[in-house]
């Protein structure tokens, strides 16, 4: 507690909350370091009001999310999660795991920062076409088709979006419903807030979802998947946050918050944004 009071410059990885109850410990606080993109957790709003400057870098995680979501994109059309899970259970279910190929399907990028732009990059030359979900920022030069249109478009959907309240369980039984023709795979590699994670385990039970992968599963996530009655192999792939968990990623975001704090501690440095 003295220490937090004292404290100038804080570094934060994810799953951690900074609201403004915390905020009020840290009375000399004036630099947040988010080691990694996400501020789900953080109240950015009270670190304005307090003045205090908040630093992140999304960049370096980028491409090792991209590899997670292509491993991800493969699996599930393989329905490897469903096979391994049926076996798990004394299942031998090879016919059930019939699928068609990922060089014929249609991919959704929900999201055109770092992390939606490296997906798109390394999933393209797998699929038959890749379209963003359109944005009045969205660069000219990305294929993009309106948020209306990709429900009943995609046959699978990539969401890469930060955690706003615009975003928040924005794939949901709405969404659901309209994409149901094409019962689609539904890879999250941004925050899990930004679904309805409950409807989309009823849509993967029932059918309506083909294959979900969920990435950002936090402790206090689980168990997710207890939706089906009784318990049955379902094609879902969860990992406990991994996407960014690569050697190269950890030592440069190291690296960078080290720089960081060391610049914003020295009043004759220069400050890294």
């Amino acid at each position: 507690m003295k220490l937090a009071s004292r404290a100038e410059v804080l570094v934060l990885r994810s799953g951690q909350l900074l609201n403004t109850d915390r905020l009020r410990v840290w009375l000399a606080l004036r630099h947040v370091i988010r080691a990694g993109s996400g501020t789900d957790g953080i109240d950015v709003a009270a670190l304005d009001r307090r003045g205090i400057t908040l630093h992140r870098n999304p960049a370096p995680s980028a491409d090792a999310v991209a590899e997670w979501a292509l491993a991800a994109l493969l699996c599930l059309a393989r329905r490897i999660p469903y096979g391994h899970a049926a076996l798990m259970t004394g299942q031998h279910t090879k016919q059930q795991c019939l699928a068609p190929p990922v060089s014929r399907m249609r991919l959704a990028v929900w999201g055109a920062g770092p992390v939606g732009r490296a997906c798109a990059k390394v999933l393209a030359p797998h699929v038959a076409e890749i379209a963003f979900a359109a944005r009045p920022s969205l660069p000219s030069a990305l294929p993009a088709r309106s948020c209306d249109e990709l429900p009943a478009w995609a046959d699978a959907h990539v969401v890469a979006l930060p955690l706003t309240a615009e975003n928040h369980g924005r794939f949901n039984a709405a969404f659901l419903t309209s994409a149901r023709a094409r019962r689609p795979l539904l890879i999250c590699v941004g925050r899990l807030g930004t679904l309805d994670a409950d409807a989309c385990l009823r849509a993967l039970a029932d059918g309506q979802l083909a294959g979900l992968a969920l990435d950002p599963v936090e402790p206090g996530d689980l168990p997710l998947w207890a939706h089906s009655d009784p318990p049955g192999p379902l094609n879902l792939l969860a990992t406990p946050h991994i996407g960014a968990q690569r050697h190269d990623v950890r030592a440069v975001l190291d690296a960078w918050v080290a720089t960081t704090a060391a610049a914003v501690l020295n009043p004759e440095g220069s400050v890294p944004r």
